[in-house]
């Protein structure tokens, strides 16, 4: 099969060129301007006249629920809207019913991604306080990293005592993606807010609760220890300016990531979107959310991901006690963060670099993530002035809802590869296609 697409703007590597692709099979054959490009037959041609043209993005933080809580979401559904939002590639992660925290558990995601994702995935490895030796016989070259929980939340796999942490930052090879919350800090403010409001308190005393404090203590400590064992540490879902005086651009050792959430949303927004901006960390402020944007754009934040974490509306019912925390955003995450780029917050080439070129580089993630040649063709175009809105008819993730609904975008995903093959192409997904397992470190 031998795809080309012609005069497209390509953005890769902080350029921006004018430029055709053609593929060959899976893999990027050859980049070159327009007049240049050998005369030789195609199957396919797609015109990117006025459009972009991205490496598909590499969404490093999402949760598709599967196995366990297939009631909310399931792989082939989130992968559908995977495609549909530009992202050829994901890293889900292990609070899973079961846990990922076995070889076996982890091999079973692996079939039910070869079986069902329309995109590439792979799947994290889970820390627990005593599955270190699991951690250590994992396949490096499969796995993008250990994901460590240093606080409550979804799932109950915390790890809390001092020499099981040392021994995960201590497992060679592998970076650690960490949730930094406080628990301690996290139940105290809980219990104080119930006194105060009641059982289950109104979601705009959510920052109150998953403070500031349980941030920064949490994420702190795992900086801490990461540079005691010499570990690889991503910090997730940073949520406050404080913990950003942590990260510098550039350190090849720690490194943050910031998601959705944190990026589109501040505690002003609460009384309007309620429980359906209910994430943990919690959204703060506005302060909070500027300095986030800020660090995007000098380096100190590395890649932006999703959380991707859908729940059923009847679900987010409640406060902070009882309402599901998580919100979908893999569809519209793309879109949203071009809004940044027309607000004259971040570069396309920024964007690129904290969508596709980051996450490759921090995991090392095997011929993806660029646009080169021998690269996986994972590709996504993208026409700019096409303004649209976001409704529920149009969500494809299983939950059918989107704290992104009402919003005006005026990007606009027209097709998506997935190496090679065109997954998405004027609202549609391809569902007979299948993504490939991401390989790591080779």
């Amino acid at each position: 099969m031998r795809v080309l697409i012609k005069n497209a703007s390509i953005v890769n590597e902080g350029y921006i060129t004018q430029a055709s692709l053609l593929i060959e099979d899976d893999i990027i054959k050859k980049i070159c301007e327009e007049d240049k490009m050998p005369v030789e037959s195609v199957d396919e041609v797609t015109d990117a006249t006025g459009c972009y043209v991205f490496p598909g993005v590499i969404d490093d933080h999402v949760h598709f629920r599967e196995p366990g809580m297939t009631d909310k979401a399931d792989i082939a559904t989130e992968s559908m809207a995977a495609a549909a939002g530009g992202v050829t590639s994901y890293f889900d992660m292990p609070n899973t019913v079961p846990q990922t925290t076995t070889i076996e558990a982890w091999r079973d995601k692996m079939n039910r991604g070869a079986k069902e994702s329309v995109v590439n995935y792979a799947f994290f490895i889970g820390a627990t306080n005593d599955n270190a030796e699991t951690l250590n016989v994992i396949d490096r070259n499969a796995v993008p990293g250990i994901k460590l929980f240093m606080g409550s939340s979804t799932g109950n796999m915390l790890v809390d005592r001092k020499e099981a942490l040392e021994r995960v930052f201590s497992i060679p090879g592998l970076p650690v993606m960490a949730h930094c919350e406080d628990t301690a800090v996290i139940n105290a403010n809980m219990q104080a807010a119930k006194e105060k409001y009641g059982d289950d308190p109104d979601v705009v005393h959510h920052p109150e609760i998953r403070s500031e404090e349980a941030c920064w203590l949490s994420t702190s400590l795992a900086v801490q220890l990461a540079r005691k064992c010499g570990a690889r540490l991503h910090v997730a879902h940073v949520s406050t300016a404080r913990e950003l005086t942590l990260f510098s651009p550039n350190d090849p050792l720690i490194t943050a990531e910031v998601t959705s959430a944190h990026i589109f949303f501040s505690d002003k927004d609460y009384p309007i979107l309620g429980t359906r901006i209910k994430v943990n960390p919690a959204i703060k402020t506005q302060a909070d959310r500027d300095e986030i944007r800020r660090a995007m754009a000098d380096g100190r934040i590395s890649v932006v991901g999703t959380d991707h974490a859908p729940h059923l509306l009847a679900q987010k019912q409640g406060g902070c006690a009882k309402a599901a925390s998580g919100m979908p955003m893999v569809q519209f995450s793309l879109p949203a963060m071009l809004s940044l780029v027309d607000e004259g917050v971040l570069s396309l080439t920024r964007v690129v670099e904290l969508m596709c070129h980051n996450p490759a580089r921090i995991f090392e993630v095997s011929r993806r993530g660029f646009i080169r040649e021998g690269y996986k063709a994972d590709l996504v175009m993208l026409r700019p002035k096409s303004p649209w809105t976001v409704t529920s008819e149009c969500v494809l993730s299983k939950c059918g809802w989107s704290p992104m609904e009402g919003s005006t975008f005026n990007w606009r995903v027209e097709r998506t590869w997935c190496n090679g093959r065109m997954v998405y192409a004027d609202g549609r997904v391809d569902e007979s296609l299948r993504g490939e397992a991401i390989r790591f470190r080779e």
